[in-house]
């Protein structure tokens, strides 16, 4: 998006403002799909660090999600989780990922999430 859509900086705004993680959306960003739940960045952080923490290979970067980064203006990203993105009927990964999106990047959204089929 070449100008920040203000009413999706205020729905990741509200979120952030609580711990709530049941806000569905589903957007367009670089002509994919994602589609799942937001969460406020500080659970999606917590979240990550958890899942890099448990590897035996990927552990010593747990920490760079830890480190506290204090607000500097209106969010700049979406934080999704349990999201997944849209390949034809499929939605990958199955049990839903954690994904980052700037908002800036985001084309087109709407709120709540797509079904798939994996038929």
């Amino acid at each position: 998006m070449s100008k920040t859509d203000a009413l999706l900086v205020d729905l990741a705004t509200l979120v952030e403002s609580g711990r709530s993680n049941q806000m569905s959306l589903t957007v367009v960003t670089g002509g994919t799909v994602i589609t799942g739940r937001l969460a406020p960045e500080a659970v999606w952080r917590e979240r990550v660090s958890e899942v890099l923490a448990d590897s035996a290979q990927l552990g010593a970067f747990a920490a760079v999600f830890t480190e506290e980064r204090p607000a500097d203006g209106p969010p700049r990203h979406l934080h999704f989780h349990v999201a997944r993105i849209l390949q034809g009927t499929v939605g990958i990964p199955e049990t839903g990922g954690m994904y980052r999106v700037a908002i800036e990047d985001v084309s087109a959204w709407t709120v709540g999430d797509f079904s798939y089929s994996d038929n």
